[in-house]
């Protein structure tokens, strides 16, 4: 269903998952329940608790998801990742809505990560953003929340020289476009897949940077 967007209706009978409707109706029910959310906070916290997750680092963009058929409603999906790229926020609004808008919020939202003993970790030591994010009332924000920030400069830095370490969020938004149903909105049930994708997205990503790192 995320790869391809098929509907519902038209799930295999042979996969003997039950009807389209009714995995439909699991997922809303699974969705209203929290499930996607304790799953992704147990994926952080034992990767975390297995030193793989960064926290010395983060990176925050967004990026644009188009309406199917090139119609005027659209998405924006915005991201917080880890140093190696692996989620650790998300949200999505209206394509019209400016990336810096959402920042407080989605900084604020941020989990507070387990898996080690201690206090568990929610801020990241550093957060790197492109120049969408290079306003004062962002730059404030981290310094209230002790971040340090790595916002390009618009007319000052070069962004060859910034993207050494914000390729990571880019990837994993690339990756995302695997996900066929998440790449596009094809329609209002399609929401219900939103929360359901970062941890399979932190399982997948995780993967292919262990196979990305095992080359060296």
């Amino acid at each position: 269903m995320l790869r391809t967007g098929t509907p519902w209706e038209n799930l295999p009978q042979e996969l003997s998952f039950g009807s389209g409707m009714t995995c439909w109706r699991r997922l809303r029910d699974w969705q209203s329940a929290g499930v996607w959310h304790r799953l992704h906070m147990t994926l952080l916290g034992e990767l975390r608790g297995a030193d793989k997750l960064d926290f010395n680092r983060a990176c925050i963009d967004g990026a644009s998801v188009p309406s199917p058929r090139g119609g005027k409603l659209g998405s924006e999906r915005h991201l917080i990742t880890d140093r190696q790229g692996i989620p650790l926020m998300f949200c999505v609004t209206g394509a019209n809505r400016h990336d810096s808008v959402i920042f407080d919020e989605l900084i604020d939202a941020l989990p507070a990560v387990g898996g080690k003993p201690g206090r568990p970790r929610q801020w990241p030591t550093k957060l790197h953003a492109d120049k969408g994010y290079d306003f004062a009332r962002c730059r404030a924000h981290l310094k209230r929340r002790g971040i340090q920030d790595r916002i390009a400069r618009r007319g000052i830095e070069r962004n060859d020289r910034l993207v050494r370490h914000r390729w990571v969020v880019e990837r994993t938004h690339a990756w995302l476009a695997a996900f066929g149903t998440l790449r596009t909105r094809l329609s209002a049930a399609s929401t219900l897949m939103w929360p359901c994708f970062p941890w399979l997205v932190v399982s997948s990503v995780f993967e292919g940077i262990y196979r990305f790192v095992s080359r060296y």
